[in-house]
Formats: C-alpha cells, sequence, structure tokens
C-alpha cells in the first residue's frame, strides 16, 4: 500500500471554483465584501474594547470568535475575486480549516452557554450572582475554548493522515472538509464517522440544549403578571434570541438543501451569511439591546449623545458572554 502511494504526486495546492461564476461582477463584489469585511472587524473590536473599558460587562467570547471565522475565510476570498487562477497551498488550506472550524464550534458552543445563562437570569434570578460568578463563566469559556480547538484538531490531524494524489479542484469557495474529504484518493470512512459523531453531539445537541432553554425562558415569561415585568424579562434575552435564531436558520438550511440539484450553490449563499452577515448583524444586535454595551460605547464614541441611552431600562443582569 505505501509503495502505491508513493508512486502518486502529493498534491501541494488546491484550485478554487470560486464564489461567482460571472467574472464581470468580481470587482463589485470584492467592494462589498470588503466593506462588509471591515465593518464586522471594526464592529466586534468596538464591543471587545468595549468590555475591557467596561468590565462588568464580563468576556468577549463570541466577538472573538466571530473575527476568527470571518478573518479565516474572507481575506482568501477577497484576494481570489482579484485573480483569474483561484489558489490556496495545501498548509494554507489546513489552516483555513482549522481556525475556520474551531471558530465555528466554539460560536456554537458559546451560544448555548449563553442560553444557559440567560435561563439563570430569568428563571432563578435571586441565585444568578452564585451561580453565575466570575470562576463559573471563566471555566465555562475556557472548556468551550477548549472543546472548539480540540475538535477541530482531530479532525485536522484524521485528514492529515489521508493521502491527496488526484484531483485538486475544491467545489467551493473556501476549504470545508465534505469538499476536501472529496478530493482524498484513500479511504474517508474513519473521517466521516468523525464529522457525523460532531455533527449529533455538537451541532445537534447544542441546538437541543438551547431550545430546551427557551422552553424554560418562555414558560418563565408567561408566569409573569404584568406586561411591563414580561418586556422586561423578554428584552434581556431578545438579543442572544435573535443571534441564535439566524444562526441556527442558516445551519438548518443548509442540511435541508443538501440533497438537491442546486445544493452548492445555495449554500455558498448560506455560507457568506453565516461567514460575513451574521458577525456583522451580531455587534449590531447586541448593542441596540443591551444598556451597559450602550454606556460602554459611549466611553469610546463621545459624539454620541445621551439621549440615546437615557430610556434605556435595566437588564435583569448583564449576560456573562458577548
Amino acid at each position: 500500500m505505501s509503495m502505491e502511494h508513493s508512486n502518486h504526486t502529493r498534491v501541494t495546492e488546491f484550485i478554487m471554483k470560486g464564489l461567482f461564476d460571472h467574472l464581470h461582477h468580481q470587482g463589485l463584489f470584492f467592494g462589498l465584501f470588503l466593506c462588509i469585511y471591515i465593518a464586522v472587524v471594526m464592529g466586534n473590536s468596538l464591543i471587545i474594547v468595549s468590555i475591557v473599558i467596561h468590565p462588568p460587562l464580563h468576556t468577549p467570547m463570541c466577538t472573538l470568535a466571530d473575527i476568527l471565522c470571518t478573518s479565516s475565510v474572507v481575506p482568501k476570498v477577497l484576494e481570489n475575486l482579484m485573480q483569474e487562477k483561484k489558489i490556496i497551498s495545501f498548509g494554507g488550506c489546513i489552516t483555513q480549516l482549522f481556525v475556520f472550524t474551531s471558530s465555528l464550534t466554539t460560536d456554537v458552543l458559546l451560544l448555548t452557554v449563553m442560553s444557559y445563562d440567560r435561563y439563570v437570569a430569568i428563571c432563578h434570578t435571586l441565585h444568578y450572582v452564585k451561580l453565575m460568578n466570575k470562576e463559573i463563566c471563566i471555566c465555562l469559556a475556557v472548556g468551550v475554548w477548549a472543546v472548539g480547538t480540540i475538535n477541530s484538531l482531530v479532525n485536522m490531524l484524521l485528514l492529515l493522515d489521508l493521502h491527496f494524489c488526484g484531483p485538486n479542484l475544491i467545489q467551493y469557495f473556501f476549504c470545508d472538509f465534505p469538499t476536501i474529504l472529496a478530493l482524498s484518493c484513500s479511504s474517508t470512512y474513519v473521517n466521516e464517522i468523525m464529522m457525523f459523531m460532531a455533527d449529533i453531539f455538537l451541532a445537534m445537541g447544542n441546538f437541543l440544549l438551547t431550545t430546551m432553554s427557551y422552553c424554560f425562558i418562555i414558560i418563565s415569561i408567561l408566569k409573569i403578571q404584568s406586561s411591563k415585568g414580561k418586556q422586561r424579562a423578554f428584552s434581556t434575552c431578545s438579543s442572544h434570541l435573535l443571534v441564535v435564531t439566524l444562526y441556527y436558520s442558516t445551519i438548518i438550511y443548509t442540511y435541508i438543501q443538501t440533497n438537491s440539484s442546486n445544493s452548492l450553490d445555495k449554500n455558498k449563499k448560506v455560507a457568506i451569511m453565516y461567514t460575513l452577515v451574521t458577525p456583522t448583524l451580531n455587534p449590531v444586535i447586541y448593542s441596540l439591546h443591551n444598556k451597559e454595551v450602550k454606556v460602554a460605547i459611549k466611553r469610546i464614541l463621545p459624539f454620541t449623545t445621551k439621549s440615546n441611552f437615557s430610556k434605556c431600562e435595566p437588564d435583569y443582569h448583564l449576560p456573562c458572554f458577548f
């Protein structure tokens, strides 16, 4: 078997199909994606700086994951938009895979932890300080990043054990595990099993936990007598709920379209959603729905008017993560 593989030329680079087939639109999309990418980095960086100068906001975990996820894909996409031949080295592809997968997995886990955080804030308000203290928040943050990194590392090491000796055309605009595995000239059975397990435990498991948290939250909110109390309770989780809806709707749509004839083109549009659009909207959503974030941003942007913050309703408790 080793002699058979030694006779093949090992693939040292991959050619990407690209995002769009119409070359005359490449310049337009380059400008559009560049503006959106700058908005992602600046918006999430603003949230991070706000958290640093305003410690009660706790940890900027989601914003860091959003920046990493977007930065692992978009710069190479921008480069390829301006080139006729879209090439990425084998090492560059592996690096992109690792950073993208680990940050995406971390994002999913963080959304679950944030849903638990909101569950404790609304359903166990009096015990929130004890159940979500600084030490617990730090442990949750470290655990989430560790799971995301280990999951990506395991899959990457299994990928590196494969042989790529034939076709090198990636039918996508960035390196993704399914598209890379399709190019391998050795068995990918173990890789597919590991990906399936990750989908079950990380994707489905986190989705079910998030759904359960919001079921309990909704039940608790409905038990509140006053309409003002219900409004205040809902406002503490509305921003997170909106982000969860945006995030999981794109993932579910991807799985639904997998078996359709135009699934590849549709998946490209969905991938743009969770690599560009959602990370751009997240800072806006979190800042618009949280009084403390607005106050922190006002310290950085002194030209904002005081009236923009005077009518904000106080939260039950500040979220443990952003």
